[in-house]
């Protein structure tokens, strides 16, 4: 169980990103965090990462209260988490292979003797050929970046995921190839998943239940006015599991 109780966060104590959120992730539930572009819902998701340590408020994992944030928190509890962001280019150290960049966490972590078939297994999984394991992220597509972002972010196989806009960046049939490769993984290791979002239709589409934004956390002032002009329903929930995302849009 994650979850995140009355949290206040952001990168400046006098002016928070994120005023008293409160979100549950049960296991293998995948939820989607709906909300307009800049309301701190990108924060909230590194708090619940463990990259982020908020001001105030209360992160549970299994019952127990996190103590510690980025490095200094004890590694099994940073390997349990996989994440992806929105934009690949930013999260992707220029100087690596594809194939280094998806096995970097197995090098950080001493399990450096797992990546070549670790590495290979997840390749595939993903849609990435051998020749692309070899080229570095200026010489491939946004799309493929992000496809060897999401092997990195499984790598480890961790017990939660946070997709971050994985897929605002990316066409109609890459959005729904990974997808289909994150809901895989949960099927066969029951992790959870938290998507976070602005694209209702896909995360009504991918996740069991969708909370919007403006029930999760008291909006900050400048956010009210933009809040005001969106989608205002507040949770959209489904049973089963996810629907196909054929007809899902995508950029």
């Amino acid at each position: 169980m994650l979850e995140l109780r009355a949290i206040t966060a952001g990168y400046d104590r006098r002016a928070p990103v994120v005023r008293d959120a409160s979100l549950t992730v049960a296991p293998g539930e995948a939820v989607g965090l709906l909300g307009p572009s800049g309301c701190g819902k990108s924060t909230l998701a590194r708090v619940a990462a463990l990259l982020h340590r908020p001001d105030a408020g209360t992160l549970l994992l299994d019952g127990a209260p996190v103590r510690h944030w980025r490095h200094r928190a004890p590694r099994p509890l940073r390997t349990a988490f996989g994440v992806v962001f929105q934009q690949p280019r930013l999260s992707a150290d220029p100087r690596l292979t594809l194939t280094d960049l998806i096995a970097e966490p197995l090098r950080a972590t001493g399990r450096r003797g797992e990546a070549p078939a670790r590495v290979a297994e997840l390749a595939g999984t993903v849609g990435l050929t051998p020749d692309l394991l070899t080229r570095r992220p200026h010489e491939v597509s946004d799309g493929q970046l992000q496809r060897a972002c999401l092997a990195r972010a499984l790598v480890l196989r961790p017990r939660w995921l946070i997709c971050d806009e994985m897929t605002a960046m990316l066409d109609a049939s890459t959005t729904a190839a990974l997808v289909t490769v994150v809901e895989d993984y949960r099927t066969a290791t029951g992790a959870s998943l938290l998507a976070v979002g602005h694209d209702r239709t896909l995360l009504d589409r991918w996740c069991d239940r969708t909370v919007h934004w403006d029930t999760v956390a008291t909006p900050a002032k400048n956010q009210a006015d933009r809040e005001s002009s969106q989608d205002g329903r507040p949770t959209s929930k489904r049973s089963g599991r996810p629907r196909p995302l054929e007809a899902t849009t995508g950029r």
